[in-house]
């Protein structure tokens, strides 16, 4: 028995080890624009979903979801995270589509995560997926408001989505 045992673990440090060898002498393609395998998506979104679990804090949204903050929130949002994310008029962005996993698309499918968890990840960002930590960025309210503006993106009143648009521009510009 003690040796099936000690087989086993051999079998298993020699599987770590040569996973460990294949990734060091770059057998393992970390190319952005190739599609990662099913199992290596499978198994970091797990990843990411139970990290996130374990360490957003319980807190709740202290914001509340009214008109100005959902301003608020829409600025902040636009100037930091509509290139990626996308925004009314280019709900799929083609700059959001070029990283590997592909960036959510907001206004195509809003966040599903709770209040507490979306704050956790825009503060502290995702690894190795191109999700910045805003930190050391935004401050804590208008990381909440951000938060806000997610929560109710499918909802929101008029003057946040007003944000959005762009500026008339005066008919009698020079030429």
């Amino acid at each position: 028995m003690r040796n099936f045992l000690l087989g086993i673990v051999f079998t298993l440090v020699i599987i770590v080890v040569a996973g460990l060898l294949a990734a060091q002498t770059g057998y393992v393609d970390f190319r952005a624009d190739q599609k990662p395998s099913a199992l290596e998506t499978k198994v970091a979104m797990k990843a990411v979903d139970a990290s996130t679990d374990r360490h957003a804090s319980k807190t709740s949204n202290p914001i509340p979801a009214n008109e100005e903050n959902l301003v608020a929130g829409a600025k902040i949002y636009l100037d930091n995270c509509a290139g990626c994310h996308g925004e009314p008029s280019d709900p799929e962005s083609e700059f959001g589509h070029s990283f590997n996993p592909p960036v959510p698309q907001f206004f195509k499918d809003p966040p599903d995560m709770s209040d507490n968890e979306n704050f956790y990840i825009v503060q502290h960002g995702i690894r190795w997926t191109g999700m910045p930590a805003w930190d050391h960025t935004l401050s804590t309210a208008q990381t909440w408001e951000v938060v806000t503006f997610l929560s109710a993106i499918g909802k929101l009143p008029p003057a946040a989505q007003k944000v959005f648009e762009s500026p008339a521009l005066p008919a009698d510009l020079p030429k």
